[in-house]
C-alpha cells in the first residue's frame, strides 16, 4: 500500500515537473523549388478538377511553417483522441506536411469529384490505397519511425510527407516560425527540426523543472564567415 502512494506522489511530481519546450525557426529566402504541374487534361479522366493554389501568398511564412520539430527520444505521453487527416482537395493533398507521433493512424479522404490513388514507397511506411471515389476514405497506422513521401497514382503532381516522430513530442512550426513542445519531463534530449529542402538538424537539450526552454533554428546553416572574426578582434 505504501509503495502504491509513493509511486502516485513520484508520478505527480513528475508531472508537475513537466514543461514546455519553445523556440523559433528562422529562414530567411525561399528554399522550396516550383513545381512544374502538367495541365489537367494530359492525365485526367472524368470530371475537371481545378488544381488548387497554395494559399500561403507570403513565400518565407510558406517555408517556416513546413519545418517539423520533434524529440528524439522513446517517450509515449498520452496522444489527443483525435485521428489526423491528409485530405484530397482539388488535386492536391491538405495538408502537404503532416507531423504525427509513432503509431498515429491517418485517414486520407477524398474530397473531389475524381478518383484517387493515394500511396507510399518508403521504407518507414508503404502501403497502396488502392482508387476510391469522392466522399471515400481509407486509413493508414505508421509504426515506425521515420519520413513517408505520399502520391497519388493517378496525379503525378500531388505529393505530401508524412513526419513519423518516435513520440508525441512533435509539432509543425507556424507560418511565424514559432514552435512549442508542451509538457515535456525533464532530461536531456535531441531536438529536431525537419525540412524537405534545407535538410535535418539537431540541437541538444537540457530540460529542467525550472521552467520552459528555448530553442532556435537558423536554417539553412551557415558555417560563420573566418573573416567575419578577424574583423571583430
Amino acid at each position: 500500500m505504501l509503495s502504491r502512494v509513493l509511486s502516485g506522489l513520484i508520478g505527480c511530481g513528475a508531472l508537475l515537473a513537466a514543461a514546455d519546450v519553445r523556440g523559433t525557426i528562422s529562414i530567411n529566402r525561399k528554399l522550396t523549388h516550383r513545381t512544374v504541374t502538367a495541365p489537367a487534361g494530359l492525365y485526367q479522366h472524368g470530371a475537371a478538377v481545378d488544381l488548387g493554389r497554395d494559399r500561403e501568398e507570403d513565400p518565407i511564412a510558406f517555408e517556416r511553417s513546413h519545418v517539423a520539430v520533434y524529440l528524439e527520444a522513446a517517450l509515449s505521453p498520452s496522444t489527443g483522441s483525435g485521428e489526423p487527416q491528409m485530405e484530397q482537395r482539388e488535386r492536391q493533398f491538405a495538408p502537404d506536411l503532416l507531423v504525427i507521433p509513432r503509431g498515429a493512424t491517418v485517414s486520407f479522404p477524398n474530397f473531389d469529384p475524381i478518383f484517387h490513388n493515394v500511396f507510399s514507397l518508403s521504407k518507414a511506411k508503404s502501403f497502396d490505397l488502392g482508387n476510391y471515389a469522392k466522399g471515400d476514405t481509407r486509413r493508414v497506422t505508421f509504426s515506425s519511425p521515420g519520413l513517408v513521401a505520399v502520391y497519388c497514382h493517378l496525379h503525378p503532381n500531388m505529393s505530401a510527407t508524412i513526419v513519423v516522430a518516435p513520440s508525441a513530442f512533435a509539432t509543425r512550426a507556424d507560418r511565424d516560425g514559432n514552435f512549442v513542445l508542451k509538457d515535456v519531463p525533464p532530461g536531456t534530449y535531441t531536438l529536431v527540426a525537419w525540412h524537405k529542402s534545407a535538410g535535418t538538424f539537431h540541437k541538444t537539450v537540457v530540460q529542467t523543472a525550472a521552467g520552459a526552454s528555448e530553442v532556435n533554428f537558423v536554417l539553412p546553416y551557415v558555417e560563420p564567415n573566418a573573416n567575419d572574426h578577424v574583423a571583430r578582434r
